[in-house]
């Protein structure tokens, strides 16, 4: 008797365990996804039937040379070592690099004082931050952090206070600035595979062919936990099913009919704009952050990544908002509370993605590789405890750009 895989979402984390886990035998896979197409923020549309754009634009970016291999034997891929970043600082009225070098500095109107403030850092106090704003003072000096961070996360974050930000990733990024902008033969040379599809549709084949596989796909449904012990739920509210495995990529509240509190998230408003020219951007720059008071935080010229030939460039400008749930906020108190509703779930339940671990530093490699890691789970049929894949719960790596 087949044992059956219970997949709640379809965006790449659910799309990864579905095209995975199909190569198991006696397995039989449903997958639920609450819109009317698999691939959530990464799936591909055309602006105007044209211009090619995702809701969240993403490279494909990994050190994990097994998971590159084997995506880019499905979706053929391209390298974009060249893909860069800028920030406009609207104090200076100039754009610097992301992340910031001692190039940029030699920019700065007040560079003698920024040089001064850099030299007297300390990496203990760095260490020892209890937020956002000490480690980031502590890090590069006041004048620096006032000018391309505080009003930045403040807005990313929708918060009124940076010192209400008390968890963060560890980086050298604040702690140390390079002499100069990292070139692709640097990337290489660390052994990072970035890139992206060759195809105009992006990452749309890997989503597609899920329908020519004999997977039970549910678009436009819900699933309603009847019996979490049991694994029984309602699909739609009138099917009826028991499962074996659950593999949920979505708030892990849910399961749990949100017994500890609702877990908060930060959503995107998009503007679409298409420009008469074929570039907008400067050379290889394919993001453009705003760290002023601006309401947006970024925009995207999208044939940067897709290589669409046209005479007209679409850019995409991202506006925080409460709509949606994208990016998981980096406060303890929700953190801790995350952590709660993930150490609940019963056995052979695992929560994967950015959503389904409340980690904001997910992405199509992480849920590709946690994909496969439960394969082997699954295979060797040697699940130990409530949280299979604890790694990836119990980092506290956010990185706030």
């Amino acid at each position: 008797m087949k044992k059956k895989i219970l997949i709640i979402g379809g965006g790449i984390g659910g799309c990864a365990c579905a095209n995975i886990l199909n190569d198991l035998e006696n397995f039989e896979i449903t997958l639920v996804e609450k819109s009317n197409f698999l691939g959530a923020g990464v799936r591909t549309f055309f602006y105007g039937g044209f211009h090619p754009y995702t809701f969240g634009p993403r490279h494909f970016l990994t050190k994990n040379k097994g998971v590159y291999e084997y995506f880019n034997k499905i979706i053929p891929m391209r390298s974009v070592n060249y893909h860069e970043f800028i920030t406009y600082a609207e104090k200076d009225n100039e754009f610097y690099h992301y992340p910031l070098n001692m190039n940029d500095i030699k920019k700065m109107p007040d560079k003698v004082k920024v040089k001064n403030e850099l030299k007297n850092k300390k990496i203990s106090k760095i260490i020892k931050a209890k937020n956002l704003e000490e480690y980031w003072i502590n890090s590069i000096g006041e004048t620096l952090y006032k000018k391309v961070i505080r009003d930045y996360n403040k807005k990313m974050w929708m918060t009124d206070d940076i010192k209400k930000i008390d968890t963060f990733n560890w980086s050298p990024k604040g702690a140390t600035l390079k002499k100069s902008g990292e070139t692709a033969e640097a990337w290489e040379k660390k052994n990072v595979f970035s890139c992206y599809p060759i195809k105009l549709n992006g990452y749309n084949d890997y989503f597609d062919i899920l329908y020519k596989k004999k997977i039970k796909i549910y678009l436009n449904s819900t699933v309603n936990v009847l019996n979490l012990e049991k694994k029984i739920f309602y699909i739609n509210k009138n099917i009826k099913k028991k499962f074996d495995i659950i593999i949920n990529t979505i708030s892990p509240e849910y399961l749990l009919d949100s017994h500890f509190g609702e877990l908060r998230y930060i959503g995107r408003d998009l503007q679409y704009i298409v420009f008469p020219q074929e570039f907008v951007f400067p050379g290889n720059v394919s993001f453009v952050y705003y760290a002023g008071k601006e309401k947006f935080t970024r925009m995207v010229e999208y044939k940067k990544f897709t290589n669409f030939k046209s005479k007209y460039s679409l850019i995409g400008l991202e506006f925080p908002s409460l709509n949606g749930k994208h990016y998981p906020l980096p406060f303890k108190k929700e953190i801790n509370k995350a952590f709660k509703y993930l150490k609940n779930l019963p056995e052979w339940y695992f929560s994967i993605g950015r959503a389904g671990t409340y980690r904001y530093a997910v992405d199509i490699d992480d849920c590709i590789e946690q994909a496969l890691e439960i394969k082997k789970i699954i295979e060797n049929d040697n699940y130990t405890g409530a949280l299979p894949l604890k790694k990836w719960y119990l980092e506290d790596n956010f990185d706030n750009r």
